[in-house]
């Protein structure tokens, strides 16, 4: 096929808007959506700005990454740091790591590791080992978003970036739906606001199909790790991606149009529910913030502790 644009050889079809673009066409397509997300999650002029993004060495951080350090790599008042959690699985993150210390090499951008092993004395496979009944993401998830933000005001950053495409998000979208959580609904990424102890979380490539994604990267040489996390099937997310994929076939254009409607959703209901805003505390264990005494990881740490005990 040929491209919708200059009629050169076509290397991608947007369904969802019936175009073929060539190799030259379709960058500037990824490209031009990432800097509006950029410009509307971001205020970026008048002052130093320090943005940490957290590269796992996959596609989509990867590729989060190296459009940032394309995009902003010009403006003196913006610093680049990025960083990498360790959950600690054998087999599979150190691989990440090793990708990702090699684009930040190439990219001349700061690197850091923060594990879980360091900050809570376990890995992710002791975990697991010790918890059989529980699926992993309840334990991964939140200290995971700990460590990030820990590392992010470690840094003094203004912004943490993560790079979760347009798949994702609607995944996400979605579940907070099905699920009835309003209040998770409201507070999630992309983030307007400054919450004490906690950096917003921007999120460049919400719009941006992970097929794309994948092809972006083969198109600029980006090396990744394409190996899967081994629990990734306790995911109750699975179903949500089937859910969505199954939309997006039978009706293209289905992922853009649920990020849509949380777009259109989101300010209503905040505005709605601003008087029910949760008051951040800290932490008693750990100084973390949160809405109760004892953060939502230093709870699991002490079960974990309690079900290790017997063992």
């Amino acid at each position: 096929m040929k491209c919708s644009i200059c009629n050169n050889k076509a290397v991608y079809e947007a369904k969802y808007s019936g175009s073929f673009l060539c190799k030259k066409h379709f960058i500037e397509f990824v490209e031009k959506r990432v800097k509006r997300e950029i410009r509307e999650q971001m205020a970026l002029r008048g002052r130093e700005i320090t943005i940490s993004v957290g590269i796992s060495g996959g596609k989509d951080s990867s590729v989060t990454l190296y459009l940032l350090n394309k995009i902003l790599s010009e403006r003196r008042n913006v610093k680049i740091k990025a960083f990498t959690v360790d959950e600690g699985i054998e087999g599979y993150r150190s691989t990440g790591i090793e990708k990702a210390e090699k684009l930040c090499k190439a990219l001349n951008i700061e690197h850091e590791t923060i594990s879980f092993k360091e900050n809570y004395g376990y890995t992710m496979d002791r975990i697991m080992k010790i918890d059989k009944k529980t699926i992993s993401c309840s334990h991964c998830g939140p200290m995971r978003r700990q460590l990030m933000n820990k590392i992010s005001l470690y840094d003094s950053a203004d912004y943490v970036v993560l790079g979760i495409n347009q798949d994702d998000y609607a995944q996400s979208i979605l579940m907070n739906v099905v699920k009835g959580d309003i209040s998770r609904y409201i507070r999630m990424a992309p983030h307007d606001y400054i919450r004490e102890g906690l950096v917003p979380r921007i999120l460049p490539l919400r719009k941006i199909p992970e097929k794309e994604v994948v092809l972006y990267a083969i198109l600029n040489n980006i090396d990744y790790d394409s190996s899967w996390c081994p629990y990734y099937n306790m995911a109750q997310r699975n179903t949500f991606r089937d859910i969505v994929d199954k939309l997006e076939n039978e009706t293209p254009g289905s992922k853009y149009a649920i990020i849509k409607f949380f777009d259109e959703t989101r300010k209503p209901l905040k505005d709605y529910y601003k008087n029910d805003d949760i008051k951040l505390n800290k932490c008693k264990t750990c100084g973390a913030p949160t809405p109760e005494n004892v953060c939502e990881v230093c709870r699991d740490i002490g079960e974990l502790k309690k079900i290790e005990a017997k063992l």
